[in-house]
């Protein structure tokens, strides 16, 4: 079904959960982290494909930009 969004919004809080546990890590994780907000900036997408909801559409806008700035800042770890 083209409006479940259900399997994308789980796989990416479960991205999120992962991010939390990756930065208490004490090994170099930068690799690992470019890695992560790319599959969580692919959720958004999908989520934004499929959703025809308007308002879904904002948010899914507020995500990416959100996402964005973790890339941004994960630019500067090892």
């Amino acid at each position: 079904d083209r409006l479940a969004v259900d399997e994308e919004t789980v796989r990416l809080r479960s991205h999120f959960a992962q991010l939390r546990k990756i930065l208490e890590s004490t090994e170099p994780v930068g690799r690992k982290l470019d890695f992560l907000v790319q599959e969580m900036n692919r959720e958004a997408n999908t989520i934004g494909s499929k959703a025809s909801d308007s308002k879904i559409a904002y948010m899914v806008v507020d995500i990416k930009a959100e996402i964005e700035k973790i890339r941004e800042q994960i630019q500067n770890i090892e």
